[in-house]
C-alpha cells in the first residue's frame, strides 16, 4: 500500500513539477497549476478530478474516493492513500490529474504519460 512518501515521489518525478506548501500542506503543480495536495496528516489526497468522473469514481470505490464538503464545488476528489492497490494505480491516479494541469506542450513531449484529458 502507497503512502504519503509514494505519492510525493511520483508527483515529484513527473515533469516540470514542484512541490509548495499551501494551506499548511503539501501542494504538487506543474507549470504553476495545481493538481495534488497531501492534506489530512498526510493519509489521502485531493487530486483534479472532472466533477462526473468523480461523482462515478466515489459510486464505484467509496471507500478509495470521497469529495470533502469544503471542495463540493470544484473539481478535485480526495484519494484515500491506504485503499490505493498499489504504486501503479497511484501513478495512474498522479498522471491523470497531472494531464489535466499540464499545458499541452508537456503532454505532448511525454507521450507515455497518457493522452490528453478530456
Amino acid at each position: 500500500m502507497p503512502d504519503a512518501e509514494d505519492a510525493r515521489r511520483i508527483a515529484l518525478s513527473l515533469p516540470e513539477t514542484t512541490e509548495k506548501t499551501a494551506w499548511n500542506m503539501p501542494t504538487f503543480r506543474v507549470a504553476g497549476k495545481m493538481f495534488a495536495t497531501l492534506p489530512e496528516e498526510e493519509t489521502s489526497m485531493a487530486v483534479r478530478c472532472p466533477k462526473e468522473e468523480r461523482d462515478e469514481l466515489v459510486l464505484a470505490e467509496p471507500g478509495k474516493f470521497w469529495i470533502a464538503d469544503h471542495e463540493a464545488q470544484f473539481a478535485w476528489v480526495r484519494v484515500r492513500l491506504a485503499e490505493v492497490e498499489d504504486e501503479a494505480e497511484l501513478r495512474d491516479i498522479l498522471a491523470d490529474t497531472w494531464r489535466q494541469a499540464a499545458p499541452p506542450r508537456l503532454i505532448e513531449d511525454h507521450p507515455e504519460l497518457g493522452p490528453a484529458a478530456r
